[in-house]
Protein backbone atom coordinates (compact mmCIF):
# COMPACT_ATOMS: atom_id res chain seq x y z
CA UNK A 1 0.00 0.00 0.00
CA UNK A 2 1.39 3.22 -0.83
CA UNK A 3 1.96 5.66 1.44
CA UNK A 4 -0.53 8.00 2.63
CA UNK A 5 -0.09 12.11 2.52
CA UNK A 6 0.69 13.60 5.59
CA UNK A 7 -2.07 16.75 5.75
CA UNK A 8 -2.09 19.47 8.10
CA UNK A 9 -4.94 21.78 8.28
CA UNK A 10 -5.12 25.23 9.60
CA UNK A 11 -8.46 27.03 9.77
CA UNK A 12 -9.92 23.76 9.90
CA UNK A 13 -13.53 25.03 11.42
CA UNK A 14 -13.93 27.70 8.46
CA UNK A 15 -15.71 27.60 5.65
CA UNK A 16 -12.79 25.96 3.49
CA UNK A 17 -11.54 24.00 6.09
CA UNK A 18 -14.85 21.81 6.59
CA UNK A 19 -14.77 21.41 2.88
CA UNK A 20 -11.42 20.08 2.87
CA UNK A 21 -12.10 17.75 5.96
CA UNK A 22 -14.94 16.24 3.75
CA UNK A 23 -12.28 16.04 1.14
CA UNK A 24 -10.22 14.10 3.35
CA UNK A 25 -12.83 12.08 4.74
CA UNK A 26 -13.49 10.38 0.91
CA UNK A 27 -9.53 10.04 0.50
CA UNK A 28 -7.56 6.97 1.03
CA UNK A 29 -4.64 9.23 0.29
CA UNK A 30 -4.62 11.68 2.81
CA UNK A 31 -3.80 11.40 6.73
CA UNK A 32 -4.70 14.36 8.93
CA UNK A 33 -1.88 14.81 11.23
CA UNK A 34 -3.31 17.95 12.66
CA UNK A 35 -5.60 21.09 12.88
CA UNK A 36 -5.98 24.64 14.08
CA UNK A 37 -8.74 27.12 14.58
CA UNK A 38 -8.86 31.18 16.01
CA UNK A 39 -11.41 30.32 18.77
CA UNK A 40 -13.89 27.95 18.06
CA UNK A 41 -12.40 25.30 20.55
CA UNK A 42 -15.80 23.26 20.65
CA UNK A 43 -15.73 22.36 16.77
CA UNK A 44 -12.06 22.19 16.79
CA UNK A 45 -11.73 19.42 19.49
CA UNK A 46 -15.28 17.66 18.05
CA UNK A 47 -12.77 17.43 14.83
CA UNK A 48 -10.07 16.47 16.05
CA UNK A 49 -12.01 13.30 17.99
CA UNK A 50 -13.95 12.56 14.47
CA UNK A 51 -10.15 13.01 12.45
CA UNK A 52 -8.17 10.59 15.16
CA UNK A 53 -6.40 13.81 15.19
CA UNK A 54 -3.90 14.49 18.80
CA UNK A 55 -2.60 17.84 18.27
CA UNK A 56 -4.43 20.93 17.90
CA UNK A 57 -3.58 24.93 17.97
CA UNK A 58 -6.19 27.36 19.02
CA UNK A 59 -4.65 31.30 18.58
CA UNK A 60 -7.01 32.54 21.11
CA UNK A 61 -5.21 32.33 24.75
CA UNK A 62 -8.90 31.60 26.44
CA UNK A 63 -10.18 29.57 23.55
CA UNK A 64 -6.91 27.27 24.05
CA UNK A 65 -7.58 27.17 27.88
CA UNK A 66 -11.16 26.00 27.76
CA UNK A 67 -9.87 23.26 25.15
CA UNK A 68 -7.09 22.24 27.07
CA UNK A 69 -9.82 21.33 30.03
CA UNK A 70 -12.19 19.46 27.90
CA UNK A 71 -9.48 17.48 26.12
CA UNK A 72 -7.34 14.92 27.52
CA UNK A 73 -7.03 13.26 24.53
CA UNK A 74 -4.27 15.16 22.69
CA UNK A 75 -1.91 18.32 23.01
CA UNK A 76 -3.38 21.90 22.42
CA UNK A 77 -1.17 24.40 21.05
CA UNK A 78 -1.45 28.50 21.75
CA UNK A 79 -1.15 31.41 19.83
CA UNK A 80 0.66 32.38 16.56
CA UNK A 81 4.19 30.42 18.02
CA UNK A 82 2.06 27.61 18.97
CA UNK A 83 0.72 27.52 15.28
CA UNK A 84 4.46 27.91 13.91
CA UNK A 85 5.24 25.07 16.54
CA UNK A 86 2.38 23.09 14.86
CA UNK A 87 3.99 23.39 11.31
CA UNK A 88 7.48 23.19 12.35
CA UNK A 89 6.58 19.56 14.65
CA UNK A 90 4.08 17.80 12.58
CA UNK A 91 5.88 16.09 10.28
CA UNK A 92 3.78 17.03 7.12
CA UNK A 93 4.00 16.61 3.91
CA UNK A 94 1.32 18.88 2.83
CA UNK A 95 -0.23 22.37 4.98
CA UNK A 96 -2.89 23.75 4.23
CA UNK A 97 -3.56 27.39 4.80
CA UNK A 98 -6.78 28.13 5.29
CA UNK A 99 -6.20 31.11 7.31
CA UNK A 100 -8.68 34.38 7.20
CA UNK A 101 -6.66 37.64 6.53
CA UNK A 102 -3.00 38.11 6.90
CA UNK A 103 -2.82 36.30 9.93
CA UNK A 104 -2.21 33.40 7.84
CA UNK A 105 1.07 35.05 6.45
CA UNK A 106 3.42 33.64 9.59
CA UNK A 107 2.43 30.01 9.12
CA UNK A 108 3.43 30.22 5.53
CA UNK A 109 6.60 31.43 6.03
CA UNK A 110 7.20 28.62 8.55
CA UNK A 111 5.56 25.90 6.35
CA UNK A 112 7.69 26.73 2.94
CA UNK A 113 10.91 27.10 5.52
CA UNK A 114 10.54 23.45 6.53
CA UNK A 115 10.57 23.16 2.68
CA UNK A 116 6.67 21.69 3.55
CA UNK A 117 4.49 21.84 0.15
CA UNK A 118 2.04 24.38 0.66
CA UNK A 119 -1.92 24.13 -0.23
CA UNK A 120 -2.83 27.71 -0.09
CA UNK A 121 -5.97 29.37 0.63
CA UNK A 122 -4.62 32.36 2.15
CA UNK A 123 -4.71 35.16 -0.73
CA UNK A 124 -3.50 37.75 1.91
CA UNK A 125 -0.14 35.23 2.16
CA UNK A 126 0.61 36.69 -0.92
CA UNK A 127 -0.85 39.72 -1.32
CA UNK A 128 1.63 40.76 1.60
CA UNK A 129 4.48 38.61 1.29
CA UNK A 130 4.93 38.64 -2.26
CA UNK A 131 8.30 37.97 -3.75
CA UNK A 132 9.81 37.14 -0.58
CA UNK A 133 7.10 34.09 0.03
CA UNK A 134 8.27 33.15 -3.71
CA UNK A 135 12.03 33.39 -2.95
CA UNK A 136 11.66 31.20 0.32
CA UNK A 137 9.54 28.62 -1.24
CA UNK A 138 12.40 28.28 -4.57
CA UNK A 139 15.39 28.62 -1.96
CA UNK A 140 13.97 25.27 -0.09
CA UNK A 141 11.70 23.41 -3.24
CA UNK A 142 8.43 23.54 -1.45
CA UNK A 143 5.81 24.10 -4.29
CA UNK A 144 2.42 26.31 -4.12
CA UNK A 145 -0.79 25.03 -4.61
CA UNK A 146 -3.76 27.45 -4.77
CA UNK A 147 -6.92 26.73 -3.44
CA UNK A 148 -9.79 28.70 -4.82
CA UNK A 149 -11.72 28.35 -7.82
CA UNK A 150 -10.24 30.78 -10.19
CA UNK A 151 -6.20 30.05 -9.60
CA UNK A 152 -7.11 26.44 -9.68
CA UNK A 153 -8.25 26.63 -13.34
CA UNK A 154 -5.84 29.09 -14.65
CA UNK A 155 -2.96 26.47 -12.86
CA UNK A 156 -5.04 23.24 -14.85
CA UNK A 157 -4.78 25.74 -17.91
CA UNK A 158 -1.40 26.38 -17.79
CA UNK A 159 0.14 23.34 -16.51
CA UNK A 160 1.79 21.58 -19.76
CA UNK A 161 1.82 24.53 -21.89
CA UNK A 162 5.42 25.56 -23.37
CA UNK A 163 7.22 28.62 -22.29
CA UNK A 164 5.67 31.82 -24.38
CA UNK A 165 2.34 30.08 -25.22
CA UNK A 166 0.89 31.64 -22.65
CA UNK A 167 -0.19 35.10 -23.50
CA UNK A 168 -2.60 36.55 -20.87
CA UNK A 169 -4.60 35.62 -18.11
CA UNK A 170 -8.31 36.41 -17.04
CA UNK A 171 -9.93 36.08 -13.75
CA UNK A 172 -13.62 35.67 -13.24
CA UNK A 173 -15.71 37.78 -10.96
CA UNK A 174 -19.56 36.84 -10.16
CA UNK A 175 -19.69 40.35 -9.31
CA UNK A 176 -21.24 40.02 -5.92
CA UNK A 177 -24.61 41.08 -4.94
CA UNK A 178 -24.25 43.96 -6.54
CA UNK A 179 -23.77 43.56 -9.72
CA UNK A 180 -25.16 45.88 -12.64
CA UNK A 181 -25.85 48.67 -9.47
CA UNK A 182 -24.24 51.76 -9.99
CA UNK A 183 -22.74 54.19 -7.45
CA UNK A 184 -24.97 56.02 -5.84
CA UNK A 185 -27.14 52.83 -5.39
CA UNK A 186 -24.74 51.63 -3.22
CA UNK A 187 -24.66 54.45 -0.26
CA UNK A 188 -27.49 52.77 1.74
CA UNK A 189 -26.72 48.98 1.61
CA UNK A 190 -26.80 47.32 5.01
CA UNK A 191 -24.35 44.59 6.29
CA UNK A 192 -27.13 41.89 5.56
CA UNK A 193 -27.16 42.41 1.57
CA UNK A 194 -23.42 42.38 1.56
CA UNK A 195 -23.25 39.32 3.23
CA UNK A 196 -26.12 37.54 0.65
CA UNK A 197 -23.66 35.97 -1.99
CA UNK A 198 -25.67 34.65 -4.80
CA UNK A 199 -23.26 31.96 -5.66
CA UNK A 200 -20.68 31.21 -2.85
CA UNK A 201 -21.04 30.30 0.36
CA UNK A 202 -18.00 31.87 2.42
CA UNK A 203 -17.02 33.55 5.64
CA UNK A 204 -18.17 37.24 6.49
CA UNK A 205 -14.27 38.61 5.45
CA UNK A 206 -14.59 37.29 2.43
CA UNK A 207 -18.06 37.85 1.48
CA UNK A 208 -17.69 41.40 1.80
CA UNK A 209 -14.05 41.70 -0.23
CA UNK A 210 -16.69 39.82 -2.68
CA UNK A 211 -19.42 42.45 -2.81
CA UNK A 212 -16.76 45.45 -3.21
CA UNK A 213 -14.78 43.11 -5.52
CA UNK A 214 -11.24 43.86 -3.31
CA UNK A 215 -11.22 39.72 -3.11
CA UNK A 216 -10.19 39.98 -7.09
CA UNK A 217 -7.91 42.64 -7.05
CA UNK A 218 -6.57 40.16 -4.11
CA UNK A 219 -6.14 36.88 -6.56
CA UNK A 220 -4.96 39.54 -9.38
CA UNK A 221 -2.05 40.07 -7.25
CA UNK A 222 -1.94 36.35 -6.31
CA UNK A 223 -2.06 35.36 -10.10
CA UNK A 224 1.32 37.54 -10.42
CA UNK A 225 3.48 35.90 -7.94
CA UNK A 226 1.83 32.20 -8.30
CA UNK A 227 2.67 32.16 -12.35
CA UNK A 228 4.96 34.99 -12.88
CA UNK A 229 2.31 36.71 -15.21
CA UNK A 230 2.94 40.56 -15.47
CA UNK A 231 0.17 42.62 -14.25
CA UNK A 232 -0.61 44.36 -18.04
CA UNK A 233 -1.33 40.32 -19.18
CA UNK A 234 -3.92 39.78 -16.14
CA UNK A 235 -7.41 40.75 -16.61
CA UNK A 236 -10.51 40.73 -14.55
CA UNK A 237 -14.31 40.12 -16.35
CA UNK A 238 -17.83 39.60 -14.82
CA UNK A 239 -19.51 36.35 -15.45
CA UNK A 240 -22.32 35.88 -13.38
CA UNK A 241 -22.94 32.11 -14.27
CA UNK A 242 -19.94 31.74 -12.36
CA UNK A 243 -19.28 28.35 -13.92
CA UNK A 244 -16.23 29.89 -15.93
CA UNK A 245 -13.33 30.02 -13.40
CA UNK A 246 -10.64 31.40 -15.75
CA UNK A 247 -9.27 31.70 -19.01
CA UNK A 248 -6.10 31.64 -20.50
CA UNK A 249 -4.63 33.27 -23.80
CA UNK A 250 -2.61 31.54 -25.95
CA UNK A 251 0.06 33.53 -28.55
CA UNK A 252 -1.72 31.70 -31.55
CA UNK A 253 -5.36 33.54 -30.80
CA UNK A 254 -7.03 30.74 -29.32
CA UNK A 255 -8.45 31.06 -25.62
CA UNK A 256 -8.74 28.20 -22.98
CA UNK A 257 -11.45 28.26 -20.87
CA UNK A 258 -12.25 26.40 -17.57
CA UNK A 259 -16.11 25.44 -16.83
CA UNK A 260 -17.14 23.61 -13.62
CA UNK A 261 -20.15 23.73 -11.13
CA UNK A 262 -19.33 25.92 -8.29
CA UNK A 263 -18.20 24.24 -5.49
CA UNK A 264 -14.90 25.11 -3.74
CA UNK A 265 -14.33 20.97 -3.13
CA UNK A 266 -12.80 20.97 -6.40
CA UNK A 267 -10.14 23.45 -5.79
CA UNK A 268 -9.38 21.60 -2.33
CA UNK A 269 -9.63 17.94 -4.02
CA UNK A 270 -7.21 18.96 -6.90
CA UNK A 271 -4.15 20.88 -4.29
CA UNK A 272 -4.57 18.13 -1.77
CA UNK A 273 -4.15 15.90 -4.75
CA UNK A 274 -1.04 16.61 -6.02
CA UNK A 275 -2.93 18.25 -8.59
CA UNK A 276 -4.30 15.46 -9.95
CA UNK A 277 -8.58 14.80 -10.45
CA UNK A 278 -10.45 12.14 -8.27
CA UNK A 279 -13.99 11.45 -8.11
CA UNK A 280 -15.92 13.65 -5.87
CA UNK A 281 -19.94 13.89 -5.45
CA UNK A 282 -20.38 16.93 -7.32
CA UNK A 283 -22.88 16.85 -10.59
CA UNK A 284 -21.57 17.67 -13.81
CA UNK A 285 -22.35 20.53 -15.91
CA UNK A 286 -25.04 20.01 -18.04
CA UNK A 287 -24.38 22.85 -20.46
CA UNK A 288 -27.73 22.71 -22.71
CA UNK A 289 -29.15 23.23 -19.38
CA UNK A 290 -27.33 26.36 -18.58
CA UNK A 291 -28.00 27.88 -21.83
CA UNK A 292 -25.88 31.16 -22.03
CA UNK A 293 -22.90 32.19 -20.44
CA UNK A 294 -22.43 36.12 -20.01
CA UNK A 295 -19.61 38.70 -19.34
CA UNK A 296 -19.15 41.96 -18.42
CA UNK A 297 -16.77 44.65 -17.76
CA UNK A 298 -16.13 45.89 -14.08
CA UNK A 299 -17.36 48.73 -12.85
CA UNK A 300 -14.71 50.61 -11.38
CA UNK A 301 -16.66 53.33 -10.72
CA UNK A 302 -18.93 51.73 -8.65
CA UNK A 303 -16.43 49.17 -6.93
CA UNK A 304 -12.72 51.28 -6.75
CA UNK A 305 -11.73 48.59 -4.65
CA UNK A 306 -10.75 46.76 -7.32
CA UNK A 307 -9.31 50.13 -9.05
CA UNK A 308 -7.00 50.52 -6.06
CA UNK A 309 -5.80 47.35 -5.47
CA UNK A 310 -4.59 46.99 -9.15
CA UNK A 311 -3.07 50.31 -8.26
CA UNK A 312 -1.08 49.09 -4.69
CA UNK A 313 -0.02 45.88 -7.00
CA UNK A 314 1.81 47.69 -9.50
CA UNK A 315 3.26 50.29 -7.03
CA UNK A 316 4.38 47.24 -5.03
CA UNK A 317 6.88 47.46 -2.19
CA UNK A 318 4.37 47.61 1.14
CA UNK A 319 2.15 48.87 -1.04
CA UNK A 320 -0.18 46.02 -1.29
CA UNK A 321 0.52 45.17 2.45
CA UNK A 322 -0.70 48.40 3.26
CA UNK A 323 -3.82 48.19 1.27
CA UNK A 324 -4.62 44.74 2.79
CA UNK A 325 -4.22 45.69 6.25
CA UNK A 326 -6.74 48.79 5.40
CA UNK A 327 -9.29 46.68 4.03
CA UNK A 328 -9.33 44.27 6.78
CA UNK A 329 -9.82 47.05 9.23
CA UNK A 330 -12.60 48.93 7.28
CA UNK A 331 -13.92 45.49 6.64
CA UNK A 332 -14.45 44.79 10.08
CA UNK A 333 -16.10 48.09 11.43
CA UNK A 334 -18.76 47.69 8.17
CA UNK A 335 -19.25 44.60 9.79
CA UNK A 336 -20.22 46.26 13.20
CA UNK A 337 -21.94 48.67 11.77
CA UNK A 338 -19.30 51.58 12.43
CA UNK A 339 -19.05 52.40 8.41
CA UNK A 340 -20.62 52.29 5.14
CA UNK A 341 -20.31 50.01 2.45
CA UNK A 342 -18.84 52.98 0.14
CA UNK A 343 -16.07 54.34 3.06
CA UNK A 344 -14.70 51.01 2.48
CA UNK A 345 -12.73 51.88 0.00
CA UNK A 346 -12.62 55.45 1.27
CA UNK A 347 -10.54 53.91 4.05
CA UNK A 348 -7.99 52.08 2.05
CA UNK A 349 -7.73 55.11 -0.23
CA UNK A 350 -6.34 57.74 2.77
CA UNK A 351 -4.30 54.83 4.35
CA UNK A 352 -2.23 54.20 0.93
CA UNK A 353 -2.10 58.09 0.22
CA UNK A 354 -0.80 59.07 3.89
CA UNK A 355 1.60 56.03 4.13
CA UNK A 356 2.57 55.57 0.40
CA UNK A 357 4.93 52.55 -0.16
CA UNK A 358 8.40 51.39 1.08
CA UNK A 359 10.88 49.20 0.03
CA UNK A 360 10.14 45.60 1.07
CA UNK A 361 13.67 44.50 3.07
CA UNK A 362 12.32 41.78 5.42
CA UNK A 363 9.46 40.23 6.50
CA UNK A 364 9.42 42.28 9.53
CA UNK A 365 9.35 45.55 7.01
CA UNK A 366 6.01 43.87 6.38
CA UNK A 367 4.99 43.31 9.74
CA UNK A 368 5.34 46.91 10.40
CA UNK A 369 4.04 48.09 7.17
CA UNK A 370 0.90 45.84 8.43
CA UNK A 371 1.07 47.73 11.90
CA UNK A 372 1.26 51.42 10.86
CA UNK A 373 -1.30 50.86 8.05
CA UNK A 374 -3.63 49.23 10.37
CA UNK A 375 -3.08 52.44 12.97
CA UNK A 376 -3.91 54.50 10.19
CA UNK A 377 -6.82 52.62 8.83
CA UNK A 378 -8.40 52.94 12.14
CA UNK A 379 -7.92 56.37 12.45
CA UNK A 380 -9.92 57.30 9.37
CA UNK A 381 -12.51 54.94 10.68
CA UNK A 382 -13.11 57.14 13.40
CA UNK A 383 -13.28 60.33 11.55
CA UNK A 384 -15.67 59.14 9.36
CA UNK A 385 -17.83 57.42 12.15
Amino acid sequence: MPTRKRLLILGSTGSIGTQALDVCARSDELELVGLSAGRSWEELIEQARAHGVTRVALSDEHAAARASEAWTDGEVLVGSEGLVRLVVESGADLVLNALVGSAGLGPTVATLGEGIDLALANKESLVVGGELVTALAEATGARIVPVDSEHTALHQLIAGQPPGAVQGLTITASGGPFRGRRREELHDVTVTQALAHPTWAMGGKITIDSATLMNKGLELMEAHHLFGTPYERIDVVVHPQSLVHGLVQLADGAMLAHLGPPDIRTAISYALHGGESVQLPIQALDLAAVGELTFEAVDLDAFPCLRLAGEAAREGGTAPCVLNAANEIAVHAFLEGRLRFLEISEVIERTLTQLGSEPILSFESLYEADRHARASAGEAVAELA
